[in-house]
């Protein structure tokens, strides 16, 4: 495991390592007797009937599936762009000199973490109309998501600067840079380039929240498939297709994230084969030669 492995979790031991592969493989085989049980059963009260599959078949139905999957990735969109600006914010926030606004920062995260995030859609929804503060349907579902993955966002981002090797800031600080100027030009590229698997990882969580549209009646993914079961009846097939379309999107995050993380471990090589210099003092994270 490398450095960038390491800045959230620690490398397992061997028995851990073991107790892992175990337990992935119960797991494995669990799954796969579930979901030989689950074929049977469909099977059996004719739910693998190819008249009740036909539907999903012809274009209107996916269109109307695909209007529900950009509905959801505007939301996650809008979400991840701000809970990562204000998660920024808060890990600056938690890592400041000053202790009015570490406070500040601190206790937003540890609210915030803990607070379920249905209960931040039920205060957007009832209580905030009661005081004059009415959202449309997107926003009654975006702003209880920035607010809730504000707070995950800002722990990745603090892990990620506090791993960071403190010779970065004393050389910057050496060279006549500002502590803010050291934290924008040298702290944070180096963080957000080590912790960009991380982040698109949190993507996929962000993903699966905004299912939660539904409270809202915001007419995302799973809302849709809600509709669209009542108008045809087919109750498993649509949400059977819903989870596959699920997978596929959260399986692409995910491969993402892996090929972020084996970019970031491994080494760079010139064009030529030959290994890069030595780097410059304020990447190299090392003291001066």
């Amino acid at each position: 495991m490398n450095q960038t492995q390491q800045i959230l979790f620690d490398e397992p031991g061997p028995r851990a390592r073991r107790r892992i592969r175990i337990a992935t493989v119960l797991g494995a085989v669990a799954v796969a007797a579930g979901v030989a049980w689950a074929v049977h059963q469909f099977g059996r009260y004719g739910e693998l009937a190819a008249e009740r599959w036909q539907p999903f078949t012809t274009w209107p139905i996916w269109r109307y599936l695909l209007d529900g999957l950009w509905a959801t990735v505007r939301a996650a969109a809008a979400t991840a762009v701000l809970s990562a600006a204000l998660g920024l914010l808060l890990a600056l926030g938690r890592l400041s000199e000053r202790r009015p606004l570490r406070w500040l920062a601190a206790a937003y995260v540890e609210v915030f973490r803990t607070v379920p995030v249905l209960l931040l859609i039920y205060v957007t929804l009832f209580a905030l109309p009661q005081y004059g503060i009415n959202f449309s349907l997107f926003w009654k579902l975006v702003v209880p998501l920035v607010v809730a993955n504000a707070a995950a966002f800002a722990e990745i981002f603090r892990a990620g600067i506090l791993a960071l090797d403190r010779g970065q800031t004393e050389a910057g600080l050496a060279v006549g840079l500002r502590r803010g100027q050291v934290m924008r030009l040298v702290v944070l590229p180096q963080a957000l380039l080590r912790l960009a698997p991380s982040l698109v990882s949190q993507l996929v969580g962000l993903l699966k929240d905004t299912s939660l549209g539904f409270v809202v009646s915001y007419t995302e993914l799973l809302y849709s498939g809600q509709v669209l079961s009542t108008y045809t009846h087919l109750l498993i097939q649509t949400f059977l297709v819903i989870a596959l379309i699920y997978l596929a999107v959260n399986a692409s995050l995910s491969k993402v994230a892996r090929v972020l993380q084996a970019r970031n471990g491994r080494p760079t090589r010139r064009r030529t084969g030959a290994p890069e210099p030595e780097a410059p003092l304020l990447i190299s994270g090392g003291t001066a030669r």
